[in-house]
């Protein structure tokens, strides 16, 4: 059974492909800049952020390659929808992400986008070090026998 959503959180985007290409270590949240159209947007559910990462540049982060559709009745005070996007998060965390980046050879990944209680776009973003082809295969034969070993328990009794 799937576990029941959070009803405090709505879920915009989810990034499935993250945990399967990538090993994820540490995780953040992080604030987004949007605009309003973008936001209207994003609450019809138009968004995707399955090829996007996190980039810095001076000194801060920016979410690169997120699609977040035109809203048709923006008009033309319609956004770009792959336009780079800054992520807000504080100083010292700036500094950890960007120096894993640079010595560790590690990415930063965002795995969601949702809005919380108060009714804020945030991004879960994650350092993240990429998955070896031989890698991808264990993790995926560890997910069918455990998918078996379900079904044969719950056979069992």
């Amino acid at each position: 059974m799937a576990a029941k959503a959070d009803p405090r959180f709505k879920v915009v985007a989810d990034n499935r492909k993250a945990r399967f290409n990538y090993a994820i270590g540490e995780v953040f949240e992080a604030g987004i800049m949007l605009t309003g159209s973008e936001v209207k947007s994003m609450r019809a559910g138009k968004t995707s952020i399955a090829e996007s990462y996190a980039s810095a540049r001076d000194g801060e982060l920016w979410l690169i390659n997120s699609n977040i559709s035109e809203y048709k009745q923006a008009g033309r005070f319609n956004h770009v929808p792959k336009r780079p996007r800054k992520l807000l998060l504080h100083k010292r965390q700036v500094n950890k992400l960007i120096g894993a980046v640079e010595r560790e050879g590690m990415t930063v990944v965002p795995l969601k986008i949702y809005f919380n209680e108060k009714g804020r776009a945030k991004v879960e973003i994650a350092l993240a070090k990429g998955k070896k082809l031989h890698d991808k295969r264990a993790s995926e034969k560890e997910r069918d026998w455990s998918r078996e070993r379900g079904r044969l328990m719950r056979d069992k009794g």
